[in-house]
Parts: structure tokens; C-alpha cells; sequence
């Protein structure tokens, strides 16, 4: 009987055929596709991510349709590995939170791809694009089905992978290759870590459970014989790994730079697929990080050092797309803040209004760059909202859903968080929750300052460049305005699936998220007064980074040059995103450049010794190969030319041809015989 379970291969393996299929044009059209093979792979990759997409749709009506606890739906593709007792299978696994990525990456993924038929329509290597996007999806969409961590790590690299390939699409500009680059060298560092934790893990239940295994569900069962120690020792090193792919301190530096790719591969890596493996990691193993309160704690600190740290950068930077990354690291701190205080479910919810709002304003930051004929910087833009209002309502919308203005999607994930930060209970710094409470809510004020501070310096006042190219400024075709539109919508009203107690609302993604998650249910009792008095508090301070954005740059346009100027080392440092990079270049690249080069250095000359010791070897056994040719081989032949010599000549001499000696030997010869026969 067919089932929608034996059709789960297909929501990864359509990407998976976009990719083959892609990777062939490319292979056999090199960098100069035709107009028709272009057109073809623009029609096949969108094509082959929305059936993904339906998929999806019908297992969570299958889902839904299920009783709670035993929504799970899963398919076993075929044995992998089988031996001795270790048995892993390649199989995919469907529940509540695993089908909450699917929709988003193929959903949101597919007004990516739609997106990008029209963005990247120019380019010559358009297959090859499209190609490393499906390859994308499919890695990111294994990462999220495996039913085991050693089948999610394969998704794990191969989303590293392409994310090199996608960063560094225009390979032939040294700076997009180098921010290629950057980004797998981070990653490996966090990959190095994730898998020294899962050896960890794997070693643990070998030694602890006696049976090894790697799937979630015998994990979860077998996970609670480890030693405290222990568990905390590889939560700590599964975090630094999630730290590379999310963009944490200290592992950021590459999702910056990672602006160098294409616009829509900017929002496909920043929303929904990438940068939310790490916080998908935790949620997944959510039973060990909750058995470690040492670490819940550590991601917690780090969380919010980031949210903070990457929002006081986006306030002094002028690339479009710069101020959109570090808002990408400053909101992913947010998810893993709440992560780190148990609150899963919060931190998913984040997750799914961010991979709306951020692709949204990502798509619209590419059709403003496109509308100004690849301008970024905007100190150079401004005026815009006359000349593209659709990409300027659009934005307007994204703005004020990442900004937490009441209403919509990015205030209720963020007021969430910010109430379980402060109402779950720390048992080793009882203080914590307040101070992160707090930072959370200065965060909220920053971020809502420097998207103001991006929106009204983009499509208000004066156009900043010449007139000739203002007037050249257009809508961008309806391919791009589309998800602009339906990103726009979901902004809106994403949230309310989520809509707390407080407000009237039953929390569905909470309700429906709890069976799979181990949350923290170490919380104070419900206070409805004390959640709206905080509400109230991170409203305020996103409506206060609104009106400080609005009076510096709309009111009074001269005073942000001012204050710049005013805060002296402080703007410059904050300017030069804390000299971080620089830091890293001068206590860790230069000194492993050094070392590099000291090794090479001494390689060399342990080559070159090598070289002249076989060179010196060579000519000993030369010369005494030489002097026994010479006197040994020489000598013998010699010796026996010699002794042939004398006696060839001494046995001639009884062969001289004269008739007379030989009757005389004859004579002779014969008498003696005679003799010596009549003596004996």
C-alpha cells in the first residue's frame, strides 16, 4: 500500500535531482549557458523545491491527523552501516519539530529560489548557481530529517560545503573567494569540536549503555547514565559547533563577510537554513544540554553577549547588507538565549518569525541593490520610497517585525524570550536572569535604532548619488515583488501562532512543540502583570529606538555627524567592529602563518640536507664502485688472461706443426710405455 511515509525521500530528494540535473547543464555549458538552458534551470530548481514544499504540507496534515505522542513519521531509505553491533540506518524522521525547518526551508526557500530566477538572470554560470542552491536545500533538508546524529553530521558538512560555494560564487574576485573561504575555515574549527563531542557521546554510551548507538531516540533513553561531568564536557564541545554554523561568539566573523555572495544567498544562509542548524542541534538534543545547567548557563552568557555585541556594530555600518548580517548574529544570539534558558520552544518560535522577516528584508535589500545599479552603500541612497514602493512597503514590514513593534511576527517570538529569560530560575548564578533580561531589552532598543536607521537613510530624504541614476531607479520585476509580498504577509502574521496566554491566545506552536522538546520546567508561576509590565518595558524600548532613529535622521540629519564625531575612539571602535578581525589576524593567522613558514622553512632544509647527503653517498659508491672495477673486476681478468696467456703458449710449444718432433714424441711416448709395463 503506498503511503505518504514512502514518499519522505522525496522532500530532500528533489533538490537533490535540481542539483543533478543543474550540475550537468553547468558541466557541459561551462561559464557561457545559453538563453534557453538558463530559462530552463530558472523553471526546474524553483520548480523541483515547491514539490518538496507540498510534501511537506501533506505530512503535516498526516501529523496533525495523528494522535500527540505518536506523531512520527518516519522511512527507512536503507542500512548504512552494519557493523558488529553498531547497526545505523539512512533514515529520515518526521515529528513536530522537524517538520516546522521543512516548511521553512522549502517554503521559504522556494521565494528564494523564485527570487533568484529574476536577481541572477544575467549571469552566464546561472546553472551552476542554481546547482549549489539545490545542493544547499538538499544538505540542509538531511541535516533536519536524519533520525540520527551521525546521518545529521553528513547534513552538517554538506551545508558547510555549499555555503563555501555559494559565498564564493564569483570566485574570480579575490575578496568573494577569500569570504569563501573564511567561512569553511570557521566552520571546520566548530565542525572539529561537534565531532570530538560526538566521539565523546558515542564512547559514552558505548562505555555507560553497553550498546552503541547513534539514533535520537536511543539516545534520549540511554543518555541519562552518563556522568554529569561528562555530559556537560559534550554539550560544551556540541555548542562550540554550533557556534560556527550560528554565528556565536567567538566563531561570528564569517557570516559578515559571507555578504560577499548573492543577495538571495544571503537570505537563504541568514533565515531559515544555515545559521539555524546550531539552533536546531540543541533543541534536537535538547535531553542532554537540559541534563547540564553548566552549560545552558554558558550559552545563555554568550547568547546575549552576542545580541548585544553584533547590534552595537549595525548601528555605525553603511552597507546594506553589513547592517542586515550583524542583525542576523545579533537575533540568532536571541534564539540562543533562549535556548540557553531552557526555552526551546521560544527559541524555535524565533527562529520561524526570523526566517520571515529576514528573508524579507534580505530580498528587499537586493532589490533596492538592484534598482541602483549595484549600490550597497547607503550614504548614497535615499528617496526611494517614490521610486519603489512596493520594495519600500515590503521593507517597512520587515523592519517593524524585527524592530518588535506590536502587531507583529518578531514581538510576540521576542517578548516571549525575553519572558522566559527573566521568569526561568538559574540554580548557579541566581542573579543571571536579570542581567540577561536586561541586556535583552537594551538589544531591543539598538536593533530597532539601527533598522530605522537603515530604513529611513534608504527611502527617506534626497537621493544621496547623481540625478541621472535616480532617474533610472525601477520596481523590480513581479518574479522578485512575489515573495516580497508573501514574505511581507507572513511577517505579519506569523506570529500569531504563537500569541501567549496574556493576550487572549493558547500558544499553538508552544502546545505543539512540547512533546518532542525537553524544556525547562523549572519556571516561576504564571504572573500575568509582571509579563505585561515586561512587555510593556521591551515595547517602550523598541518605540524609543524608532523615535531616536527618526529625530537623528529625519528631524535633524546633521546630528548623527555629530554624535559620530563626539564619541571619538568609541564610534571608531565600534565602527571597526571592535578590530576583532584584526585581533584574530595578529594572535592567531599571523603567528600560524609564522609557524607555517618556520615549518616549511625546516622542511626545506631537511630537504636540502637530504639532497646533499644522498648527493655525497652517491659519489662514495661511485669511487668505490671505480676502485673495484678497477682492481677487482680489472685485476681478475687480467690475472686470468695471464695464466691463459702462459699456458697457451707453453702448450703451443708442443704444437708447432713440425712432423719430425711429432715422430719423436710418437717414439718416445711408446718406448717409455713399454718400460714402465715390464717393470710392474
Amino acid at each position: 500500500m503506498i503511503t505518504i511515509e514512502n514518499f519522505i525521500w522525496l522532500i530532500p530528494g528533489a533538490p537533490l535531482a535540481g542539483f543533478i540535473i543543474n550540475g550537468f547543464i553547468s558541466f557541459f555549458a561551462g561559464h557561457n549557458a545559453s538563453e534557453g538552458l538558463k530559462k530552463f534551470s530558472s523553471i526546474i530548481s524553483p520548480l523541483l523545491v515547491f514539490v518538496s514544499f507540498i510534501v511537506s504540507i501533506v505530512l503535516l496534515l498526516k501529523l496533525v491527523a495523528l494522535p500527540e505522542q505518536e506523531r512520527i513519521i518516519s522511512q527507512n531509505l536503507y542500512t548504512w552501516i552494519n557493523s558488529g553491533t553498531l547497526h545505523v540506518d539512512a533514515a529520515l524522521w518526521v515529528d513536530q519539530l522537524s517538520i516546522v525547518f521543512i516548511l521553512l526551508i522549502t517554503g521559504v526557500g522556494f521565494l528564494i529560489h523564485l527570487y533568484s530566477a529574476a536577481y541572477m538572470e544575467e549571469d552566464l554560470s546561472l546553472p551552476r548557481y542554481f546547482a549549489y542552491l539545490n545542493l544547499f536545500t538538499f544538505s540542509m533538508l538531511i541535516l533536519i530529517l536524519a533520525d540520527n546524529i551521525l546521518l545529521l553530521f553528513v547534513g552538517w558538512e554538506g551545508v558547510g560545503l555549499c555555503s563555501y560555494l555559494l559565498i564564493g560564487f564569483w570566485h574570480k574576485d579575490r575578496e568573494f573567494a577569500t569570504a569563501g573561504m573564511k567561512a569553511f575555515i570557521v566552520n571546520r574549527i566548530g565542525d572539529f569540536a561537534f565531532i570530538i563531542g560526538f566521539f565523546m557521546l558515542f564512547w559514552g554510551i558505548f562505555q555507560y549503555g553497553g550498546t552503541p548507538v547513534v539514533d535520537f531516540k536511543s539516545l534520549k533513553e540511554i543518555v541519562g547514565n552518563l556522568p554529569q561531568w561528562y555530559i556537560t564536557t559534550i554539550t560544551i564541545l556540541l555548542f562550540i559547533g554550533a557556534t560556527g554554523k550560528s554565528a556565536q561568539i567567538p566563531l561570528y566573523v564569517w557570516l559578515p563577510d559571507a555578504m560577499a555572495g548573492p543577495t538571495p544567498v544571503s537570505a537563504l544562509i541568514h533565515a531559515a537554513t544555515m545559521v539555524t542548524a546550531g539552533i536546531y542541534l540543541i533543541a534536537r538534543l535538547g535531553f542532554l544540554f537540559a541534563a547540564s545547567p553548566v552549560t545552558l548557563t554558558l550559552i545563555s552568557i554568550i547568547a546575549a553577549a552576542t545580541a548585544f555585541f553584533a547590534a552595537t556594530i549595525g548601528i555605525t555600518q553603511f552597507d546594506i547588507k553589513k547592517v542586515l548580517a550583524y542583525s542576523t548574529v545579533s537575533q540568532l544570539g536571541y534564539m540562543f538565549l533562549a535556548m540557553g534558558s531552557g526555552a526551546f520552544s521560544a527559541g524555535i518560535f524565533h527562529v520561524m518569525t526570523h526566517a520571515f522577516f529576514k528573508a524579507l528584508l534580505f530580498l528587499g535589500a537586493g532589490s533596492v541593490i538592484m534598482a541602483t545599479h549595484h549600490e550597497q552603500d547607503i550614504r548614497k541612497m535615499g528617496g526611494l520610497r517614490k521610486k519603489i514602493p512596493v520594495t519600500f512597503f515590503t521593507f517597512l514590514i520587515g523592519t517593524l517585525a524585527i524592530a518588535g513593534i506590536p502587531g507583529l511576527s518578531g514581538f510576540f517570538s521576542k517578548d516571549e524570550i525575553l519572558w522566559k529569560v527573566y521568569s526561568t530560575p538559574n540554580n548557579i548564578l541566581p542573579w543571571l536572569p536579570h542581567v540577561l533580561w536586561f541586556v535583552g531589552v537594551v538589544t531591543a532598543a539598538i536593533t530597532s535604532f539601527y533598522m530605522f536607521r537603515l530604513l529611513f537613510l534608504t527611502f527617506w530624504g534626497k537621493y544621496r548619488a547623481d540625478q541621472h541614476s535616480y532617474e533610472q531607479v525601477h520596481e523590480s520585476p513581479l518574479s522578485m515583488t512575489i515573495p516580497l509580498v508573501v514574505l511581507a504577509l507572513l511577517a505579519i502574521i506569523g506570529g500569531y501562532i504563537g500569541l501567549p496566554g496574556v493576550l487572549g491566545g493558547t500558544n499553538i506552536l508552544h502546545h505543539w512543540l512540547t512533546p518532542v522538546l525537553s524544556e525547562s520546567h523549572a519556571v516561576l508561576e504564571e504572573n500575568h502583570h509582571l509579563e505585561i509590565l515586561l512587555m510593556l518595558v521591551s515595547t517602550s524600548a523598541a518605540l524609543g529606538g524608532l523615535a531616536a532613529a527618526y529625530f537623528i535622521y529625519i528631524l535633524k540629519p546633521v546630528l548623527a555627524k555629530n554624535i559620530a564625531s563626539g564619541a571619538g575612539w568609541v564610534h571608531t571602535l565600534v565602527y571597526h567592529k571592535y578590530f576583532v578581525d584584526e585581533v584574530y589576524g595578529a594572535v592567531i593567522i599571523k603567528p600560524v602563518l609564522k609557524v607555517r613558514y618556520w615549518l616549511y622553512s625546516f622542511d626545506q632544509k631537511i630537504i636540502d640536507a637530504f639532497v646533499n647527503f644522498t648527493s655525497v653517498v652517491t659519489k662514495v659508491i661511485s669511487q668505490i664502485h671505480g676502485y673495484f672495477d678497477r682492481v677487482v673486476v680489472d685485476g681478475v681478468v687480467n690475472i686470468v688472461a695471464m695464466v691463459t696467456d702462459y699456458y697457451g703458449n707453453s702448450i703451443r710449444q708442443w704444437q708447432n706443426g713440425s712432423l719430425n718432433r711429432y715422430l719423436f714424441y710418437i717414439l718416445g711416448s711408446s718406448l717409455t710405455a713399454y718400460i714402465l709395463v715390464r717393470i710392474f
